[in-house]
């Protein structure tokens, strides 16, 4: 369907690219909903609000001790910021754990990493004990962060609607710029710190 303020947008932005590459990444990132569809998956109606090449917020949030983490304190480094839906389900255990099992790998590729839910704090904690995740896992109970990445939404499974976390991926490079996006539907959890280092 196409809408008229969207048109509107999609040439403003159209205008501005310079490559190829450039006109498919704001064409899909500002106008498209990008929608997840399988049989074992909610439908997902996902707009991202960031893009590559943005600066990422300083303030990330609190980690699961209830220290205030800044990206500024990675400068230097690279980080990944990654959105998963809940502690201890299958997917995002899945996720977590093949972060840790190649996270000297990823520090020695110059990678901090660093993993954002809604989870309380004292999940995070029972998380992190029960799986020996060596990461901080950042609380974000009011959506803040989740909000402003573009990993909350809308999700419709079973024929019921609902609000949940988008399972999406951020690298941020040594400067605080998002360097690659990693979207639900390429997200492969028994895998992805491979996926990461392959980036």
């Amino acid at each position: 369907m196409y809408n008229e303020a969207c048109g509107h947008e999609t040439r403003r932005f159209a205008s501005s690219c310079t490559t190829v590459v450039d006109l498919i990444i704001h064409y899909t990132l500002y106008i498209l909903h990008y929608t997840l569809i399988n049989s074992a998956a909610p439908i997902i109606h996902y707009t991202l609000i960031m893009i590559i090449g943005e600066q990422a917020p300083d303030l990330l949030g609190y980690d699961e001790a209830g220290n205030e983490l800044r990206l500024s304190a990675f400068r230097g480094r690279k980080v990944v910021l990654y959105f998963y839906p809940k502690d201890n389900t299958s997917g995002c255990t899945a996720e977590a754990c093949s972060f840790r099992d190649h996270y000297d790998e990823l520090r020695e590729a110059g990678y901090e990493v660093i993993g954002v839910s809604a989870d309380s704090a004292r999940s995070h904690q029972n998380f992190r004990e029960r799986h020996g995740l060596p990461f901080h896992l950042i609380a974000d109970t009011e959506h803040r962060l989740l909000e402003a990445f573009g990993a909350w939404g809308e999700k419709k499974m079973y024929g019921r609607t609902y609000m949940g976390v988008f399972r999406t991926t951020f690298l941020i490079d040594e400067e605080g710029r998002i360097s690659r996006i990693f979207l639900p539907k390429e997200i492969k959890t028994k895998i992805h710190a491979e996926q990461v280092l392959k980036a």
